[in-house]
């Protein structure tokens, strides 16, 4: 039997996601995790709406997805990926840094920003990963994250 058969795929919905985070609304920034293999990787999305608090200032008349905001959105995507493993289970996951940021295009109000994050490397409460965002399958940010389980 290969390696993927044998992989168990999970799926959560908000109500899911927020048993394993502690960010609500307006911090929130995953509406659904379509796809996580435990300690491999996940796929998820936030739906923009022009409803979201942060479009009020960024920019009045020009709203536009602050990029700390994708990050934070990438960065939340990827907890499940630590926290579904026994060892983490219950844990806080911790966003401790982020390298190789680009930010390649905008994110705007009606917009499905769909992300994949594959971890990278584990080191004992440390874990690295690299975070992709899409719109309509345009690549819009990127990074790689390290985040410290507490």
């Amino acid at each position: 039997m290969s390696e993927e058969i044998k992989e168990k795929t999970l799926s959560f919905d908000t109500a899911g996601i927020m048993k394993m985070i502690p960010h609500r609304y307006p911090f929130l920034l995953v509406d659904r995790i379509t796809e996580c293999v435990p300690g491999k990787y996940a796929k998820g999305y936030k739906n923009l709406s022009m409803n979201e608090a942060f479009f009020q200032g960024h920019f009045p008349g020009n709203p536009i997805m602050p990029g700390v905001l994708q990050l934070e959105a990438m960065a939340q995507c990827s907890a499940p990926v630590l926290l579904t493993l026994p060892q983490f289970a219950g844990k806080l996951a911790l966003f401790a840094g982020m390298n190789n940021v680009r930010f390649k295009n905008i994110v705007r109000p009606g917009d499905r920003l769909d992300m994949e994050v594959v971890l990278t490397k584990t080191r004992g409460i440390i874990a690295m990963s690299h975070g992709k965002g899409f719109v309509d399958g345009k690549l819009v940010v990127e990074a790689d994250m390290t985040c410290a389980m507490k």
